[in-house]
Order: C-alpha cells, then sequence, then structure tokens
C-alpha cells in the first residue's frame, strides 16, 4: 500500500484514529481466567501470570486496517515464493551450518513474521522460527469484551478465534505427515533450556493442554532429560516421537543437545521447528537478499514477489569493515542485529550506538536494517495517558496467516517490562466497502 493510497484509505484512517486516541481497556480478567484455565491442571495458571509476569499482557485493544492486513499476508506469501526457489535454497544452505541441509520434510510450526507499522503500509522487521506468544495470544483475544456499543462494531479479530485450536493441532499432525507419510504421534515432548524457568513457561502449559484435547500424551522436558537409545527418544524411560523445538539453540550445536540431535539425525523424532527452518527463513542475512531486488532477481524470484518485498521489507545489508565507514556515518537511519540472534538481544538503534558496541559490531555477524519506526498506541496506565510503541506478530504457516497479534512497549526493543504493555489483541477496523454495507437504504 503506497502513502497516498494509505491516507486514503478508511480503514487505515480509522485504525490510526482509535490506536491514537482510544484509551478503552477490553480486557475481561475473568474471562482471560476461564481462557488459560480450561482444564484442572491449569487451575491457577491465570493468577500465577499476574503476579510474576504482571507485563505480560496489556489491558488495551490494537486496530489493523484491512487493507494492512492484506499486505502483510502478501508479503509473507512473496516469502513462501522466494523461499520455495532452488536458488534460494542453494544460497542460503550453502553458507549455513551442515544440518540445516538435512530435510526430513517438516515445514516448521509457528513462524512468526515480525512488522512494522509504517506511513507507508507494514514492513517486516524479521522472520523468527520459534517465536512465542500465539496460544497466549489467542486466549487474550478471546478475553475481550466491549467497553461501549462504538467499540462493539471494531471487534473483528484478525481470525476464526473458535477454530484456532483446531488449526493449530492439524498444524502439528501435518508436521508429522509431512515426514511420516501417515499416523499421528502418540507423544510429544516440549523441549526448551529450564523450560520451567522461562518467562513464556505459561504457554508451554498451555500447548501440553492443546496436544491433550488432540488425543496426543504431552510433556514439557529440558533436552538435557531426553536419552537416545540408538532407535528411540526417550523422556523418564517412554519413546518420544515428536518434538515442538522451542530452543533457542536453532542447529543443536550445544552439548545439552546432542542427545535431540542424535534422533533427528536418525530420523527417530520429528522435530518442529527444525534447523533447515531457521537456515532458510530467519537467519538475519536473508533480509538483505529478500530487500534487494537486484538480488532476488538474480535468484530468479516472480516479478511481482520481487515488487511486494521491494515496498514491504527495509533495505538491509552485512555488516562489515568494507563498508564500516559508511555505516557509521549513517547510523541514524540504521538498526543493527546480530544475524543469528533472537528476542532483540544485543540489538542497537544507530542513534544509541556507543564508540566500543559499534567495535563489537564490526567484529562480525550484524545486519544493518533501514530505520522503520514503529506506529504507537496510547493506553491508560493509573489514570495518566502515555503513548506506547507496538509491532504486529503475524502467525503463520505454509504462506497462510493463522493469527495476528501486538506487542505494546517502550523503549528502543521489545520487551514484557512495560507497565501498560505486554501482548495486545489486533482487532480489524471496517474497510470502505464493508462501511457502505452498513449504511442504511436510501428511501
Amino acid at each position: 500500500m503506497t502513502a497516498t493510497h494509505r491516507t486514503a484509505d478508511v480503514g487505515a484512517l480509522m485504525a490510526a484514529a482509535l490506536n491514537r486516541d482510544c484509551t478503552c481497556r477490553s480486557l475481561d480478567e475473568a474471562r482471560l481466567r476461564r481462557q488459560l484455565e480450561r482444564e484442572p491442571a491449569l487451575h491457577g495458571l491465570a493468577g500465577e501470570i499476574r503476579n510474576s509476569r504482571p507485563h505480560l499482557f496489556s489491558p488495551t485493544a490494537v486496530f489493523l486496517a484491512p487493507a494492512d492486513l492484506t499486505a502483510m499476508a502478501a508479503i509473507v506469501r512473496a516469502v513462501e515464493t522466494v523461499v520455495a526457489l532452488p536458488a534460494w535454497r542453494a544460497e542460503v544452505l550453502a553458507r549455513s551450518p551442515a544440518i540445516a541441509a538435512f530435510d526430513p520434510g517438516p515445514r516448521g510450526a509457528f513462524l512468526g513474521f515480525d512488522f512494522h507499522l509504517c506511513a507507508d503500509g507494514p514492513k517486516l522487521i524479521e522472520i523468527n522460527t520459534n517465536p512465542g506468544g500465539a496460544l497466549l495470544n489467542g486466549a487474550l483475544a478471546r478475553a475481550q469484551q466491549a467497553c461501549c456499543t462504538e467499540f462493539a462494531a471494531l471487534m473483528r479479530p484478525s481470525a476464526d478465534l473458535d477454530a484456532l485450536d483446531a488449526h493449530w493441532q492439524q498444524m502439528f499432525l501435518e508436521e508429522w505427515r509431512l515426514q511420516r507419510g501417515s499416523g499421528r504421534p502418540q507423544r510429544i515432548a516440549i523441549v526448551d533450556q529450564a523450560p520451567a524457568a522461562q518467562y513464556l513457561y505459561p504457554e508451554f502449559l498451555l500447548f501440553q493442554h492443546l496436544f491433550r484435547e488432540a488425543g496426543i500424551d504431552a510433556v514439557i522436558a529440558d533436552p538435557a532429560e531426553l536419552a537416545w537409545d540408538g532407535h528411540t527418544l526417550l523422556h523418564a524411560g517412554r519413546p518420544v516421537d515428536m518434538v515442538y523445538n522451542r530452543l533457542t539453540d536453532f542447529y543443536l550445536s550445544d552439548p545439552s543437545a546432542a542427545v535431540l540431535r542424535a534422533a533427528f539425525e536418525a530420523g527417530a523424532a520429528v522435530l518442529t521447528p527444525l534447523p533447515r527452518a531457521h537456515a532458510l527463513y530467519a537467519d538475519k542475512r536473508n533480509l538483505s537478499l529478500l530487500s534487494s531486488p537486484e538480488q532476488l532477481t538474480r535468484l530468479g524470484a516472480p516479478e511481482a514477489a520481487i515488487a511486494t518485498l521491494a515496498a514491504g521489507v527495509p533495505r538491509t545489508i552485512e555488516v562489515d569493515t568494507v563498508h564500516a565507514e559508511a555505516l557509521w556515518a549513517g547510523r541514524r537511519a540504521l538498526f543493527f542485529k546480530p544475524a543469528t540472534g533472537f528476542g532483540s538481544r544485543a540489538a542497537y538503534r544507530g542513534d544509541k550506538l556507543t564508540r566500543r558496541v559499534w567495535t563489537e559490531i564490526l567484529a562480525g555477524g550484524y545486519v544493518a536494517q533501514a530505520l522503520a519506526l514503529p506506529s504507537e498506541r496510547r493506553v491508560q496506565v493509573d489514570g495518566q495517558d502515555s503513548n506506547l510503541k507496538l509491532d504486529l506478530r503475524a502467525y503463520a504457516y505454509r504462506g497462510h496467516i493463522q493469527l495476528v497479534a501486538a506487542r505494546l512497549y517502550r523503549g528502543q526493543t521489545t520487551n514484557f517490562r512495560t507497565p501498560g504493555g505486554g501482548f495486545a489483541p489486533v482487532f480489524l477496523t471496517q474497510d470502505a466497502a464493508s462501511i457502505a454495507a452498513l449504511q442504511p437504504a436510501p428511501n
């Protein structure tokens, strides 16, 4: 969407006005508790989140124009088109660890496409292969209430909330079939380092419930709790035939992941997301290709995909000593990220850089991305209005967006430390066609 089209789009104007001026609190705490505690084993989860993670959920919703959601979906599809190119795979995998070349079939569950909403439309900031928050945001979206009649007409979620759980269950079953061909897993392990200590541990409990609702046994485990007998991956002496991988050790290179790696490479366990997915999608060096029409043309991308990505991905280049002087001079218009980083760690806005940090960046492994400033959402905290930054996360599988959620925060990068911030549901405004349909018929 161009800036001209965006300023003339009714839905975009409405979304901007609501995000700027509406401070309604739509979160129904009682409904959220029911969503989070849907089985006896989850009782007390809402209170535990409220006490130990007070800024996980924002009480405020975010508004998005239908045309911007359409633009986000087009960018997701364009990325899938490019990733499917043999030349893309050859180039990206050639610079990745050898384990990424192993292709047992799965595509990778829960890709996360992170966007900033700019004046000329949504900009894809990065892609993640193990993004957190999908089930938490599903529960949050189902826990909203209208604070007034006008608000009720705007509570249009970005997905069919009643069908979400079934879609997510089917996604894991599809990952299984892509490797096994038929059947279904009997036992899934949700794996992360010290899972109970993870900030999003409550979501692991929700995944356990999700799998059990589908008739699949599920355990939550540290990789060190797994065993490999040469034929079967085991947890507590019992077979595990599928792993939902939440590790940030994307290529299973840490010694603690040796057992999981052995079972994965032997084809004994279906792993999703898998190292190949991280190499193909989430390595931030890929953004330098996705944002370059010249590189995409060289790789054989279709013209339509090139145009979509040129408009939707901020120009990104790999940091090296050859371009050091120019990058330092233009740093105020750039954002620097580690190529294999996650969770905004060691990421810096160029205008905040010190010489010491710049020396570390030049040591290697960083990309520089043209600054695409996030939009804002006004919230009310303790009776005071405050403008928080927002980014949008589209959870997607095989080119289709499943749910869009927002994160509200203050600071250089997203965080869960901001009063009034945290995950927020996304509601779609009306577009011109739907607004016209709501008008009374002429006499």
